[in-house]
């Protein structure tokens, strides 16, 4: 094949040609600070409150609910150890789920070294997090909630509403990490109840560098770094307009055509899935059959490394991922399909595959046919494999 065919758009996503058009004259006409009170600064921080209009509308807030960051990780820290400060005087326990991504993670491992009690709740075999689990867990301590919208690994989408309506009776605040759900499914956060999200532009089409916080209007948020007045003195530096603007495009270009998204994407991954189970024997997908994201697919092939395959396929012209984008220099096998019960082989020989809106039915035959001499070359390399077929 010419051309090379991308599936890793949960690891990020082309700009749209409107996005960087959108963009542009930000970076040349329009250059002012936001903070300036001449034309070329007031051109700057109207275009700044047309992008939060663009992102509240996309999730149902108010414009007023929105701060823009440099990414989602930022957004993630942001929510957490704010949280976490403003309601010391009330408590110390956090709860969160254990296929959180590390912005979360990672975070919530480094409150616990200054005092927080973390609760890290177990997901069943498809990876979805119990609300009865997240009911159970609330102490008198208990001051947020973080789950995750839907996992950038294996997909699955969690009972957010259900969730959310839990921690408002509660009286807890509910956050959530929207990376991967913003552009790919309905998001509102007031139907939802969700007081605080997390997004970030390049994983709908937008530019990296570019991210928001949602937080909803009553739920005190500390700033997260100091300086300037920036971002109604919440977030100081001065503001990456060309990367806002984008960001705003693209929620409204991802938000506006999301139907017809979900539907094109969903037929191209269970056509992948019927395929590939179909056609390579000892292999299983991770993650909800049907609760996951429209263009998400990870699938374990038993025997194998994911690194082979995913080298293998790089020449074939095919970009995959063995997991998250964040980790994929670790060595050690996904956390998040440990937590739902593979074996450390099996989490090494898994595949994601996430499409976009440029891919088509002929890509999905393609990668199908390509992975399945692919799988079956490197296993007849497998000491495992072989041991296997001696045993059977």
């Amino acid at each position: 094949m010419t051309k090379r065919i991308y599936v890793d758009n949960a690891a990020t996503t082309k700009v749209a040609p409107e996005v960087v058009e959108a963009m542009l004259p930000y970076f040349t006409e329009n250059f002012g600070n936001p903070s300036s009170i001449y034309a070329e600064g007031r051109e700057a921080k109207k275009a700044i409150e047309r992008a939060r209009e663009q992102v509240a509308t996309a999730i149902g807030a108010d414009p007023k609910e929105i701060y823009f960051t440099g990414s989602g990780s930022e957004a993630d820290n942001w929510a957490l150890r704010s949280t976490a400060k403003a309601l010391s005087s009330k408590g110390n326990h956090i709860i969160t789920s254990a296929v959180e991504h590390h912005a979360i993670l990672h975070t919530c491992q480094d409150l616990e070294k200054q005092g927080y009690e973390v609760t890290y709740l177990p997901v069943d075999k498809y990876g979805m997090v119990s609300p009865e689990d997240v009911k159970a867990a609330i102490k008198d301590t208990t001051i947020l909630i973080s789950i995750m919208f839907a996992n950038n690994e294996i997909g699955t989408i969690m009972p957010i509403a259900e969730i959310g309506e839990i921690a408002k009776n509660a009286g807890i605040v509910f956050h959530t990490d929207a990376v991967q759900a913003v552009g790919n499914v309905h998001i509102d956060v007031n139907e939802m109840n969700i007081d605080m999200l997390s997004l970030t532009a390049h994983k709908f089409h937008g530019p990296k560098g570019s991210g928001a916080l949602f937080v909803r209007n009553g739920v005190r948020l500390i700033s997260f770094i100091t300086g300037g007045a920036q971002e109604r003195m919440r977030r100081a530096g001065t503001e990456n307009v060309p990367g806002i603007v984008g960001l705003g495009k693209a929620i409204e270009l991802a938000t506006a055509n999301i139907d017809q998204k979900q539907k094109k994407l969903t037929a191209l991954r269970d056509a992948y899935i019927k395929k590939v189970l179909e056609t390579i024997p000892y292999s299983h997908l991770n993650g909800h059959p049907t609760k996951r994201l429209p263009g998400n697919a990870n699938i374990s092939f038993e025997f194998i490394e994911g690194e082979g395959m995913l080298l293998s396929l790089d020449m074939k012209g095919i970009s995959a991922s063995s997991g998250s984008a964040c980790t994929s220099g670790s060595l050690d096998p996904s956390h998040v399909l440990l937590a739902i019960g593979l074996k450390h082989e099996e989490a090494h020989g898994s595949l994601r595959v996430s499409f976009g809106e440029d891919n088509t039915m002929e890509d999905v035959n393609y990668i199908a046919d390509s992975l399945k001499e692919i799988v079956e070359r490197l296993r007849m390399m497998s000491p495992l494999y072989e041991e296997m077929l001696k045993n059977k």
